[in-house]
């Protein structure tokens, strides 16, 4: 009802496990999808990876317990595009729905980067680390390895502007490029690769 209740948003669908959510997706090819992690059968990190395999364009976001839900961040390395706590008010929830539709994909940045500090350990390791996965940042140019560094520090496109005296078209330029050069998504995506780095992490 929250999100009915918007003009600009539309649920196209809803699906009660994860292999009723990868048919859905499949079939309605919705922009964003809000997944939850435990479900029976394919859970939600399996759909995810499914979801965003069969269809690039669609966004995920993972909803989470905070407490309960380390593994919501196997999401994260899946595919998905951010998460939410499952207490999230209304409009938290429908901006970051707007958010990560436009393509910021970036719920939150900084709580992302804090929750792999505190689960990361708990997380299969990721095997593109091990295999000297360092040599992708050989493709930055010195600026975009500093507006990357700053991303992993989770730095919004305003403050990444502040920080270096540039405009933010031109932010949104670098991170684009480097989003681009690194194979990545979006910024969740990067802040996941700089810990699986060491650049960021507990």
């Amino acid at each position: 009802m929250v999100l009915e209740a918007e003009d600009d948003l539309r649920v196209v669908a809803e699906a009660g496990d994860g292999a009723a959510a990868v048919a859905v997706a499949a079939r309605e090819r919705p922009d964003v999808v809000l997944m939850d992690v435990r479900m029976p059968g394919m859970d939600g990190i399996e759909a995810t990876q499914h979801i965003v395999a069969a269809n690039p364009n669609t966004r995920v976001i993972i909803l989470t317990t905070f407490d309960l839900d380390e593994y919501a961040f196997g999401g994260l390395r899946a595919g998905a595009s951010g998460f939410l706590l499952k207490n999230t008010e209304p409009g938290e929830l429908i901006a970051a729905i707007r958010s990560v539709a436009l393509g910021e994909a970036s719920v939150s940045p900084r709580v992302t980067q804090r929750m792999l500090e505190l689960f990361g350990s708990k997380l299969p390791a990721q095997q593109g680390a091990e295999n000297g996965e360092c040599g992708r940042l050989d493709t930055l140019t010195s600026r975009e390895h500093e507006v990357f560094l700053a991303i992993a520090e989770g730095l919004s496109n305003p403050e990444l502007a502040l920080r270096f005296s540039l405009s933010e078209s031109t932010v949104k330029t670098h991170v684009g490029r480097i989003l681009q050069k690194l194979g990545l998504r979006d910024r969740v995506q990067a802040v996941i690769l700089a810990y699986e780095l060491g650049i960021v992490g507990g």
